[in-house]
């Protein structure tokens, strides 16, 4: 004999499949919204002038050349600027995901005087966007001071003992040194929520043991951090990455890094007199020299996506 199903299960199942189905729909068109102008690029990248001019395929071209990459390459300057990332932007990134856990850990285990305050300006530097300040900080990189104490000293005796370290390195790496670079205040936050949530027993233990704060994060609080560091550190790394403001208001002289180049990327039409093809052929090697900007953080991130998706659950990012 068949079983009758009750019409309370059935209503119940095609909630269910109506639910779902409206979930991977809503899933597609987002996931085309944000794919597409990748897949955009890609096409438009790979297509040379006979390409370009057949319109009847667009997505797909009939015909394919990597002889814009090569153009990239050029208009790029990419070996040094390359070089000149990873010494500068990813230096600043590594040392300052390790600077804020070490603020951060302060923040969420101890009291001191002037905790609220201080945590209002770290909230504050989260909705003060970099260029409110630029000027500001542009002329205090020139005449580097503290607390106006050089330059007292220069009122005084005439000896101007102020630093200029402007159209250096030191622009990116003295805020990441301090925890105060490029929104560092998001990756303290994330960093607080996760100490937050650590056991007290394991820090209560190492300082049963003779072991002081510094020791206790350095041996306990930081090996357990993997999870919220694998997070901070995609972050930091990807904004750090595409950071060009900073780089184009402070560097003059020296050879820039990527995000400042593919930000100022000009593509002439002409050059010595002759013509270089249309505006299409220049688009195409824009598209060629973006493809180039951001196959190394994508890489990066294919290869931590899986622990990042799961150190994301895991911190919980919540108010």
């Amino acid at each position: 004999m068949k079983l009758k199903t009750s019409p309370v299960k059935t209503k119940k199942r095609l909630m269910s499949i109506g639910l779902s189905t409206f979930r991977y729909l809503m899933l597609t068109v987002i996931g085309y919204i944000v794919i597409y102008p990748l897949l955009y690029m890609v096409s438009g990248s790979i297509k040379p002038l006979k390409a370009l001019l057949d319109v009847r395929f667009i997505w797909v071209p009939r015909y394919i050349s990597f002889d814009m990459f090569e153009t990239a390459f050029e208009y790029l300057d990419f070996l040094p600027s390359l070089g000149r990332t990873l010494s500068l932007q990813m230096v600043s990134a590594f040392v300052e995901v390790f600077i804020c856990a070490a603020i951060a850990y302060g923040f969420s285990r101890f009291e001191f005087r002037g905790k609220s305050i201080a945590t209002a300006f770290l909230m504050l530097s989260l909705m003060v966007p970099l260029p409110m300040y630029s000027l500001s900080l542009s002329v205090n990189f020139r005449q580097l001071d503290f607390l106006g104490i050089l330059g007292l000293i220069d009122n005084l005796t005439g000896l101007d003992l102020r630093l200029n370290v402007f159209d250096t390195d030191w622009v990116y790496w003295l805020p990441s040194l301090f925890g105060v670079g490029i929104r560092a205040g998001m990756l303290i936050y994330i960093y607080i929520q996760f100490f937050k949530g650590l056991p007290k027993e394991l820090e209560d233990a190492a300082y049963v043991d003779g072991a002081g704060p510094i020791r206790t994060f350095l041996q306990i609080a930081l090996p357990s951090s993997g999870v919220v560091i694998v997070t901070v550190t995609v972050l930091s790394v990807v904004w750090h990455w595409n950071e060009s403001f900073l780089a184009s208001l402070c560097f003059t002289n020296h050879t820039r890094p990527l995000s400042v180049m593919i930000s100022q990327i000009e593509v002439p039409l002409h050059q010595d007199g002759l013509w270089l093809g249309t505006q299409p052929i220049a688009n195409t090697i824009v598209f060629a020299s973006c493809l180039v900007f951001i196959a190394i953080p994508l890489v990066l991130y294919l290869i931590l996506q899986r622990k990042f998706v799961k150190s994301i659950d895991r911190v919980g990012i919540t108010g």
